[in-house]
């Protein structure tokens, strides 16, 4: 059984920065990961995306040139760094995984998930 455990979130002022961790306790032979969101009141949304072979990446417009996902295959862990953090990105973070080399935008393309953590960004 693949468990995914983040960590990283808390409070930051706008303009902070925070890095996400998403560390798995199973070994997914070729697996693609996806970071998410979901803001209270509102639909989960995707955030960023890498895949097994960490040459490909992909990132929502309202994040783009702020956030980086990256991936540290031998540790089993993705990261994503959270730069310029504005109020709009206070959220719940989830990491989920697939069981495909190439990742996915849409979350029930995923097989796993993570317990969330919480990112709060104060104005």
């Amino acid at each position: 059984q693949v468990q995914l455990v983040e960590s990283g979130g808390g409070l930051v002022q706008a303009g902070g920065s925070l890095r996400l961790s998403c560390a798995a306790s199973g070994r997914i032979p070729g697996y693609a990961v996806g970071w998410f969101r979901q803001a209270p009141g509102k639909e989960r949304e995707f955030v960023a995306a890498i895949s097994w072979s960490v040459v490909k990446t992909a990132y929502a417009d309202s994040v783009k040139g702020r956030f980086t996902i990256s991936r540290d295959s031998a540790k089993n862990t993705v990261y994503l760094q959270m730069n310029n953090l504005k109020p709009e990105d206070t959220a719940a973070y989830y990491c989920a995984a697939r069981y495909y080399r190439d990742y996915a935008f849409n979350g029930y393309e995923y097989n796993y998930w993570g317990q969330g953590t919480q990112v709060t960004v104060s104005s």
